[in-house]
């Protein structure tokens, strides 16, 4: 991994193979090691440079903020794009926590955007509920460290098939959680929380744009993520089996293709 100056602190992340950029950004509590189906699989596509970050207080990147919002998430990518030289639009994949950063990114930083590809995300801001559980959570983390969330959230993550087959690598998922920085960790927590609702937007979301779902999401369902790509003017819908909220993870051959196809579609002219 190589890391560039950002905010006074630095950014990690890997950067992988020329031409069009695609930018994907992990979800939360975990680090650029999701995107490690798409990093080797797709690898060999001509004309994609792919660049994964660690988001400032995951993996290797020193947290900055608290809370970390969405809104600072998705201009920290645009830093990292201008340090590394990057003027052309780009595309923008986010799962989950990652698609959050990049509904902002498309507020904040439309010109350089090419397209987006939604992964397991919701369009829909917490509710009053759900956004002061994530702000006890933050604080718990805080106390306790990251554990408690690696037991919390593994066995809503991924599908019964992937926990009942794969166990090397449900830990390694619960080692990213457990080893990521709490501070960090309850920055983000509190930043989701706080987070704009993105429902009323969709309409005028108009770039290409490819929505994916893990067919057994329990989280963001393919119900709910139909809905997104169906108030969006350009958007493609994609179902990924044997998957849950990790689909690019757990089905990354399946997510591959779907990208291929995308990024087929998007070189025509």
């Amino acid at each position: 991994m190589r890391s560039l100056p950002i905010r006074g602190s630095e950014i990690y992340f890997a950067d992988r193979g020329a031409g069009v950029p695609l930018v994907l950004v992990h979800g939360f509590p975990l680090d650029h090691a999701v995107w490690a189906g798409q990093l080797e699989g797709l690898s060999n596509t001509n004309g994609c440079r792919m660049i994964a970050p660690d988001l400032p207080g995951f993996g290797r990147s020193p947290a900055i903020d608290d809370p970390a919002t969405m809104a600072q998430f998705a201009d920290d990518l645009a830093a990292l794009l201008d340090g590394l030289g990057i003027a052309e639009p780009v595309i923008l994949c986010g799962l989950s926590m990652g698609g959050y950063i990049a509904f902002e990114f498309w507020r904040r930083h439309r010109s350089r955007l090419r397209g987006l590809v939604l992964c397991d995300t919701r369009a829909a801001a917490d509710s009053a509920e759900v956004a002061e559980a994530r702000r006890q959570t933050a604080d718990r983390v805080l106390r306790e460290g990251p554990r408690l969330l690696a037991d919390a959230m593994l066995p809503r993550l991924f599908s019964e098939a992937t926990q009942q087959l794969r166990p090397a690598l449900i830990e390694a998922v619960r080692a990213a959680i457990v080893n990521n920085n709490a501070r960090g960790v309850a920055a983000a927590a509190r930043g989701m929380a706080q987070r704009a609702d993105m429902t009323g937007e969709l309409p005028r979301i108009d770039c290409p744009t490819l929505v994916v779902v893990g067919r057994n999401d329990m989280i963001s369902t393919p119900d709910e993520m139909r809905g997104i790509a169906q108030a969006m003017p350009n958007a493609a819908f994609v179902e990924i089996p044997f998957a849950g909220h990790m689909s690019p993870l757990e089905n990354p051959d399946d997510v591959n293709a779907a990208i291929r196809a995308f990024l087929t579609r998007l070189r025509k002219p």
